[in-house]
């Protein structure tokens, strides 16, 4: 079950904050440096009352989006910004049950094929056109169009053959094949309603600003530096997570702000409210002085290295073995993470309720690493610690997004780079932009890789480990990295999608993830990371769905 804390009211987070104690003074002296005249914002009154309107300013350092419909691609950052004015069809509860959102209702027929959906028949797009059956169906159709270029969006929505428009709140999805998953993953941010006139606009401007149902419209969007939104004053409060009437912030500026260091003095100096991707120190100094930090981890995958079992040398189950044996991430989670991140023994994030963890697979143990790699025939015969086979070096690419990537996790990295160094890899970590990084997985120039996927319940298991995984989307991306090509675990995932018995999916995913362990192609770190600072602002709320930030509630503090 996903759960929501302030440093204050999170136990756990307290002790953490006292055993840190002394680091986490440092940390946030460093801050105060960084901020020049930061002093005066911590010492702010902690009376302050909220108020009604003025600009909420966000500052995040996730990759800036090259559109801002997430129907396009259909990566986190623009799910974290299109939170604010693109809502879909359902949202979902802490604990996993699905909720009503612009949907009221749904039923899925006996055979699992038809789906009938009831909609909202009072919430308009913010460019005065209706929310109806017709915007469903076209919203289906743009997801599905290859000229989208969708990925994410285009997954959830892979099975519905047909929409029906049975009348103006009434919808009715045909399915090629049962999906037990299906409204788990319309609840995604990837799959938000937009408005179809806008949509006909065509992609250039659609990106530029998308018209959805949400608190908030894109008013401007000035790249590298931020987007401006407005707020909705005709909303109509449909969020599961509960509001009355319109936001209660008149606009919010969404900055661009790439360096941790930068963003962090910003919120100590009160020049922004929120920011994102901290660095887990100054996570520790904030929770020290009681600021509010949100740990929201994200659902469905866990954090974690996959090997590439399609080409040498992980082709070979002892080599990916020995590197899994030999990788020994925890001492550098425990250290680089100052207790911000708990290591995973999971494929699945902490907060599916039927993930499988099993410690005992990643066993740091070098000495069998080495015999694994001596058996696999895979020999240092030059004397120079690197491992060579029929005249090829146990090498092994590793390209890393520096997009996607947090300075602790590429410090984390290089020390399984030495740890794997020390029994004969050649671990070449290769930093890159985000678009050079889908450039070098979709050419396969890759022998491990750690690649964020974000997306809504167990189903993820299919997306990112079926044989039909190793196929690109139309956006050109494949989400199955490690190339597994299993019928049996094929079977079992598509099992699962068809079945709508929670005790029968259950067991089944049980059985697939006991596979993909067993594999050794997936090295589980952590959670995906997802934290958040605030100062000046209450009310700010991950959504219980892909933890994207809702600032609908969020009012400054005067």
């Amino acid at each position: 079950m996903a759960r929501y804390w302030t440093a204050s009211e999170n136990p756990s987070a307290r002790k953490r904050s006292l055993r840190r104690l002394l680091p986490a003074l440092a940390a946030g002296a460093a801050a105060l440096l960084l901020a020049g005249c930061a002093a005066d914002a911590f010492d702010a009154p902690s009376t302050a009352e909220p108020i009604e309107g003025g600009t909420l300013v966000y500052a995040t350092g996730d990759a800036e989006p090259t559109c801002l419909d997430p129907h396009v691609g259909g990566n986190y950052p623009q799910a974290l910004i299109s939170t604010q004015y693109l809502e879909p069809l359902v949202g979902r509860s802490p604990d996993g049950e699905i909720l009503p959102w612009l949907a009221t209702e749904w039923q899925a027929s006996e055979d699992g094929l038809t789906w009938d959906l009831t909609l909202r028949d009072d919430v308009t797009f913010t460019d005065g056109t209706p929310f109806d059956a017709e915007a469903v169906k076209a919203n289906i159709e743009h997801l599905q169009d290859p000229n989208t270029g969708s990925s994410t969006g285009w997954l959830a929505v892979q099975q519905i053959d047909s929409v029906e428009v049975v009348d103006a709140t009434h919808v009715r999805f045909h399915l090629s094949t049962p999906k037990s998953a299906l409204m788990e993953v319309l609840s995604q941010q990837w799959a938000a309603m937009q408005s179809p006139a806008g949509m006909e606009r065509g992609k250039d401007e659609n990106c530029l600003a998308p018209v959805g149902t949400g608190p908030f419209i894109v008013e401007s969007w000035t790249p590298q530096d931020r987007v401006v939104l407005i707020r909705n004053d005709d909303y109509v409060p449909t969020n599961p997570q509960g509001h009355d009437g319109p936001a209660y912030v008149e606009r919010i500026e969404w900055r661009f702000i790439p360096d941790a260091a930068t963003r962090q003095a910003a919120l100590a100096s009160g020049e922004v409210h929120v920011i994102d991707n901290p660095l887990p120190a100054d996570i520790a100094a904030w929770e020290a002085q009681d600021k509010q930090h949100i740990d929201a981890p994200r659902p469905a995958a866990s954090n974690r290295i996959e090997l590439n079992s399609a080409q040498t040398p992980f082709d070979d189950v002892r080599v990916r073995e020995a590197f899994i044996r030999a990788a020994d991430p925890n001492p550098g989670i425990a250290s680089l993470f100052h207790g911000t991140a708990e290591r995973s023994y999971s494929v699945l994030s902490s907060v599916e309720p039927m993930r499988l963890s099993d410690e005992s697979v990643f066993a740091t143990d070098a000495e069998r690493a080495a015999e694994l790699l001596d058996e696999a025939g895979w020999t240092d015969t030059d004397g120079d610690g690197v491992r060579e086979k029929d005249g090829a070096t146990l090498t092994v690419r590793f390209p890393v997004s520096t997009n996607q990537s947090t300075a602790a996790e590429q410090s984390l990295f290089e020390q399984i780079q030495a740890n794997t160094g020390a029994v004969g890899f050649d671990v070449q970590l290769e930093p890159m932009d985000l678009s050079s990084w889908y450039g070098a997985l979709a050419a396969h120039e890759y022998e491990a890789v750690s690649a964020p996927y974000t997306t809504v319940g167990p189903d993820v298991l299919r997306i990112l480990y079926h044989s039909d995984g190793t196929i690109p989307a139309p956006s050109g991306y494949f989400a199955n990295n490690a190339q597994l090509k299993d019928p049996a675990l094929d079977a079992l995932l598509e099992s699962a999608l068809a079945t709508t018995d929670e005790a029968e999916r259950a067991d089944i995913y049980t059985q697939a993830q006991r596979i993909i362990l067993d594999s050794y192609t997936v090295l589980p770190l952590y959670d995906q990371q997802n934290h958040f600072l605030t100062q000046g602002v209450e009310g700010v709320e991950p959504l219980t769905t892909i933890s994207t930030p809702l600032l609908l509630n969020a009012r400054l503090l005067g």
